[in-house]
């Protein structure tokens, strides 16, 4: 059940309206959402529903006990049980086959014949968000920075709940749980917003991904060796603006739906290729993951507290790790790993103030453009299905020439438009929503649920599904 469909719009105005009707009775409402987010997640695999019922009810009973227990070695072991359920659960079904297909191949470098194992289960949708939104719960509770749910299914939506179930943004528990008590308000500004935000995300995704993916991305990334240098770097600039422009998209629909229904949810995405450099990216790209791991991972390891050598790993380890996060394979690892060289290759200019010396202005313009193609380059890896489609890439860019005998000129248009829309000045897209807001609400709506059949007919086609459900 995608956002872009009509099973989406219908779910979502059935819970609209229920939970409004329900007002100033919470627990009915919590109820009643759970009940529309169970039903939203079984629609993909009604077999896993299963899985996220049973992760959330252990996180909920074992985040309880973690409050309610004064020793210290026993809330360690809670805490390592919370996190080896979990993770185990996450590596079983997401990680079992590739750890097996790479041990196989390490022992065949060694002559030693070892039968592959395979699990053969599909990967449940929205199991890595899901997973580490639950661990945040149990782990800020041990940290005595959160207090518990105060009711069984309170927790149970949170972990479900569906606008940003499948593909987050990743929100803490101190941030959402309260909200699920508090009497239900939205302002008519508010609510503009909210479907301002859902008709931008589906432009993004219907007009400016899929199209770009379909007629630009895809194409060359299949087959590089059949397009010129110009033709497969115009595809690499491409995959920076499709994956931009359909999990910013996915983010928006996600904090639409969910301000419609009086919840706030945090921004995912600041225009990240505007960032001066790989440390100002990541505060601007998938904002929910990368302050998730830097305040689970990378601070626990140490952070920057520990001397030069010890920050510099901590980086490398985060972002490797943050890279195996996004799917079993290698590339996304190597992806990682040229995110967490950049990190810390910034951290060491940073540190000797290598720019001091050039002006400010040429700077950041040079760090900008500098940054982006850091990205770009990375994300090559990140969309090639193996390490020849890459480097074939890589050196089809650098000796492939300049034909244009094969370029897609219409995606080329949208990709510029796509350029244009993201380096658009914040305070136009503010113009944009208030020029929006005055609109009759009647015909906003006509005009999002407009916009969501004509995506649902184009699905048959064209419409991809969002990238990052594979995660």
């Amino acid at each position: 059940m995608a956002f872009n469909s009509i099973q989406y719009a219908i779910l979502f105005l059935i819970a609209f309206g229920g939970f409004w009707l329900l007002g100033e009775r919470p627990r009915l409402r919590i109820l009643f959402l759970l009940a529309a987010s169970y039903v939203f997640y079984a629609s993909w695999n009604p077999v896993y529903l299963g899985l996220i019922v049973l992760s959330s009810s252990l996180d909920f009973v074992i985040g309880g006990t973690i409050h309610r227990t004064n020793s210290a070695m026993r809330r360690k072991l809670l805490l390592a049980t919370s996190l080896v359920i979990n993770l185990g659960i996450l590596c079983t079904f997401k990680y079992f086959n590739f750890f097996a297909r790479e041990f196989t191949a390490l022992m065949g470098v060694f002559d030693v014949q070892v039968t592959p194992w395979k699990l053969e289960v599909l990967l449940p949708v929205g199991i890595s968000f899901y997973t580490f939104q639950s661990l945040s719960y149990t782990i800020d509770i041990y940290k005595k920075e959160l207090e518990p749910a105060k009711w069984f299914f309170q927790y149970l939506l949170f972990v479900a709940f569906f606008p940003q179930l499948v593909a987050g943004p990743i929100v803490r528990a101190k941030k959402l749980l309260p909200q699920f008590w508090h009497a239900p308000r939205v302002s008519n500004d508010e609510g503009s917003r909210a479907i301002f935000l859902i008709a931008f995300g589906l432009v993004k995704k219907v007009v400016i991904a899929d199209y770009i993916g379909g007629h630009l991305v895809d194409p060359v990334f299949s087959n590089p060796q059949m397009y010129s240098g110009i033709e497969t770097l115009a595809a690499s600039y491409g995959y920076a603006f499709q994956i931009y422009a359909d999990f910013s998209a996915y983010s928006d629909i996600a904090i639409g739906s969910a301000a419609l229904l009086g919840f706030e949810i945090p921004i995912n995405f600041n225009a990240p290729y505007r960032a001066t450099d790989l440390r100002d990216f990541w505060q601007r790209w998938h904002i929910s993951l990368s302050s998730w791991l830097r305040d689970y991972l990378y601070i626990p390891m140490g952070g920057s507290k520990k001397g030069t050598g010890r920050t510099y790993f901590n980086l490398m380890a985060t972002m490797v790790i943050g890279g195996l996060w996004h799917g079993a394979s290698l590339t996304f690892v190597f992806w990682g790993a040229i995110h967490g060289l950049a990190l810390v290759l910034t951290r060491v200019i940073q540190r000797l103030k290598l720019t001091a010396a050039i002006p400010p202005r040429i700077a950041k313009l040079t760090g900008i453009v500098l940054t982006f193609h850091v990205v770009c380059a990375a994300w090559i890896f990140f969309r090639s299905p193996d390490f020849e489609t890459a480097l074939l890439m890589f050196k089809t860019i650098a000796t492939g020439g300049i034909g244009i005998a094969n370029m897609a000129f219409p995606a080329l248009a949208v990709l510029l438009a796509a350029v244009c829309i993201h380096q658009m000045p914040e305070n136009w897209m503010e113009q944009a929503k208030k020029q929006f807001a005055r609109i009759p609400a009647i015909v906003q709506a006509a005009l999002v649920i407009g916009m969501i059949i004509a995506a649902d007919k184009l699905a048959q086609t064209d419409v991809a599904p969002f990238i990052y459900f594979q995660f």
